[in-house]
């Protein structure tokens, strides 16, 4: 794989795993509100703090299969454009249904990574 879109790819995983840090184990703390801009009092529901640790281990699952692409796999472009795609979908539903700043954080990012996939194949 061409060297721009690895770097892009770990960088997407590296945020991914970041999230999975905040949901896991970071839920109720300053960052995860900032993050996804919810009051401390609503993130120590522990409904909450459930639902949370397992998108986060979602996150972890998608960062994990991009890396996994990038260095360990076979055919790593199409295991790669496989989990990035799976980035991008997640972030435009996010998007949707929760807030615009998915979209942003996440899906712009992926989406770039999708693009230089494509360029550099």
């Amino acid at each position: 794989m061409h060297i721009i879109p690895l770097v892009l790819a770990v960088i997407v995983a590296i945020e991914h795993y970041y999230i999975l840090y905040l949901e896991m184990f970071q839920t109720t703390s300053p960052a995860a509100q900032r993050s996804f801009g919810l009051d401390k009092e609503f993130l120590n529901d522990p409904r909450v703090q459930t639902l949370f640790k397992n998108q986060g281990l979602y996150n972890g699952f998608l960062a994990t299969g991009i890396l996994w692409g990038a260095f360990f796999a076979a055919n790593s472009w199409s295991v790669v454009m496989f989990f990035i795609i799976c980035v991008v979908v997640a972030a435009v539903y996010g998007g949707l249904t929760s807030s615009k700043s998915i979209l942003i954080k996440q899906g712009i990012p992926a989406i770039i990574t999708v693009v230089a996939l494509l360029i550099f194949r």
